[in-house]
């Protein structure tokens, strides 16, 4: 028997219009979610692009004073957006609440057809509910990752700092 390889039978033209289906979707979507999330996280992505750029000068690595000045700004912008978290998690709750009470108000009126025929008109009635609730639970998981990621810069610059502080004393102390 002939084995049948998968890749005899693609169509390669469906196959690149599927994709680029895909991806201009996910751009707007990606706007979306970025629209979602830009008022929440501007100043936090704000200060982390301005200590990128204060890191990137590999000749002036920055002074204690700025690395004690990361830290605390950084503290406060974590802070806030840590509420701003928990924010769109409501909004994300409040989405998916939508999407479920627009999916069971559509499939309780089906009088008529299979389950499966029920389930698929229920689906296609809530996609935009869908979507909508997929944006949310994006914008809110990368809202999520970057306060994380932040924390993450933040306890290196405290390191930074601490090792700092720690080869002072020892000059201090060896200069004695």
């Amino acid at each position: 028997m002939a084995k049948i390889n998968l890749y005899d039978e693609i169509k390669l033209d469906k196959v690149k219009d599927i994709q680029l289906h895909v991806e201009n979707s996910s751009k707007q979507l990606n706007d979306i979610v970025n629209s979602i999330i830009q008022p929440y996280c501007k100043d936090l992505d704000g200060y982390v692009e301005f200590i990128k750029e204060c890191l990137s000068d590999g000749e002036n690595p920055p002074t204690d004073m700025e690395l004690e000045d990361f830290c605390l700004n950084l503290s406060t912008y974590i802070y806030f957006a840590g509420g701003m978290v928990e924010q769109l998690g409501i909004r994300d709750d409040i989405a998916k609440a939508v999407y479920k009470e627009t999916y069971h108000s559509t499939r309780s009126t089906q009088d008529k057809g299979t389950v499966a025929d029920k389930d698929s008109i229920a689906e296609l009635n809530s996609q935009q509910e869908l979507l909508t609730s997929i944006c949310y639970t994006r914008a809110w998981k990368t809202m999520k990752a970057k306060v994380e990621n932040a924390q993450e810069l933040l306890q290196s610059c405290k390191k930074a700092l601490s090792r700092r502080m720690t080869e002072m004393e020892l000059t201090r102390l060896g200069g004695d």
